[in-house]
């Protein structure tokens, strides 16, 4: 099954566009379209698989075999019409295919699980603390460290790897294997480019080169992807942030006051930002004196415990096992407790923490979303909470369940929205 649309072409102007703008025009376009199940765009809901420009004839590959013959016809019909009606397209074409597989998937969105190490400040330890868990993790799953610090990439010297970067047969960056005994460890680093290139890039050109390598990067790695961002919450880590889907950050500090300061700032920015914060690495906390034998505290104060608003992952030392090179599933035993912690925070930071008894709506249609709700909501008593958790924004609810008690919508007292995860509302609300 396949919808091929002819168009009444209408030319803008006197000159023909170029296949990369009809192709941008086109994507523009199909914005426009709906998944009528997920009442999300086409792209976000990963149904265009490739749009494919020939002089003024484009062609739109489209996962919708898992739809039913209805659902399926309506949106290619719909992804042809959108495509016809852009000017200077002759003809529209759209293929069912299946959904990619991510079987050799380039980019960031190779791997299953995506966690960043962050710091408010430099010089803390948090690329030490990137190459150790890295390392550690690599001895368990199929693992990747992507050193996004532009301006100071010390992964390949903490590595000990060098460039040049070579690329496959299609153009694609290909990232340098680190052998260990038992494993390996996909790296990719600005700092394996031309030597000195990275630190001069600035503004735009260090966002736009950090993107393509994002973007096209031919992983042979697809667990878990583990990101050294640059220190701070400068342009770089916030457009990082929200163009890759991350699933937690590591924030790394020192017990130094004004360190836990900046830290606990960064913790509620990264939040702001609807990225889970996973927990904090505190660095350095003590010396053990290797004449008397005697633990000293480096930075006097308070516990970081006391200072951050997340679950302090490990604390530590000031080492020199930390300045050795680690080695994929061989790293410190401190950084295997690391791992092991950070993967099982990471398991749990996109769980929405309800009340028992909420009523759980995601996935389902509109329709039955409305049924369930009525169903709930009425069967329950003058001043009980209603609660409901959601995959979309659920603020529109207030008005139905005031239709259900011939209430205005300001009458249904109690009622919240609280968005928990990037994906996921929590409503409560009393019946009146």
């Amino acid at each position: 099954m396949s919808e091929h649309e002819p168009t009444n072409h209408e030319p803008a102007n006197d000159e023909p566009d170029t296949e990369p703008e009809l192709r941008d025009r086109a994507e523009s376009a199909l914005r426009a379209v709906r998944d009528p199940d997920a009442d999300l765009d086409v792209f976000e809901a990963g149904l265009v698989e490739s749009i494919t420009v020939d002089g003024a004839s484009v062609t739109v590959r489209a996962a919708v075999t898992e739809f039913d013959d209805a659902n399926a016809t309506q949106v290619m019909r719909a992804m042809a019409q959108a495509v016809r009606d852009v000017p200077a397209v002759e003809s529209a074409h759209v293929e069912p295919v299946s959904p990619s597989s991510g079987g050799g998937a380039t980019g960031v969105d190779a791997f299953d699980t995506v966690i960043a190490v962050a710091s408010a400040k430099g010089g803390v330890g948090k690329s030490t603390v990137s190459t150790g868990l890295a390392c550690a993790l690599a001895g368990e799953h199929s693992a990747g460290l992507f050193d996004a610090d532009i301006h100071g990439p010390n992964v390949p010297s903490l590595l000990d790897v060098e460039g040049p970067v070579h690329s496959d047969d299609e153009g694609h960056p290909l990232p340098v294997s680190v052998a260990g005994p038992d494993a390996s460890l996909d790296v990719m680093s600005v700092g394996l480019m031309e030597s000195g290139a990275p630190l001069a890039w600035r503004g735009a050109m260090a966002h736009d080169a950090l993107t393509e390598l994002f973007a096209d990067t031919a992983w042979s790695a697809d667990d878990t992807l583990v990101l050294d961002l640059p220190p701070g919450t400068g342009d770089v880590v916030l457009t990082t942030l929200q163009e890759i889907s991350v699933d937690g950050v590591v924030v790394v500090t020192t017990p130094f006051e004004s360190s836990l300061e900046d830290t606990a700032r960064s913790i509620e920015l990264f939040r702001d930002n609807e990225v889970p914060v996973l927990g904090a690495v505190v660095n350095m906390r003590e010396f053990a004196c290797p004449s008397c034998g005697d633990t000293h505290r480096l930075f006097p104060g308070e516990a970081a415990s006391e200072r951050l608003d997340a679950t302090v992952l490990a604390e530590l030392p000031f080492s020199p096992q930390f300045q050795e090179t680690p080695a994929p599933g061989d790293a410190a035993p401190a950084f295997e407790t690391l791992a092991e912690s950070v993967s099982e925070a990471a398991a749990t930071a996109w769980d929405v923490d309800a009340p028992d008894g909420a009523l759980d709506i995601r996935g389902d249609p509109p329709e039955r979303r409305k049924e369930r709700v009525a169903e709930r909501f009425t069967a329950l008593a003058s001043g009980e909470t209603f609660a409901l958790v959601s995959d979309r924004d659920p603020t529109p609810v207030r008005r139905f369940l005031g239709g259900l008690t011939d209430r205005a919508p300001a009458e249904i007292d109690g009622f919240s929205v609280e968005r928990r995860t990037p994906n996921d509302w929590l409503l409560t609300a009393t019946k009146p």
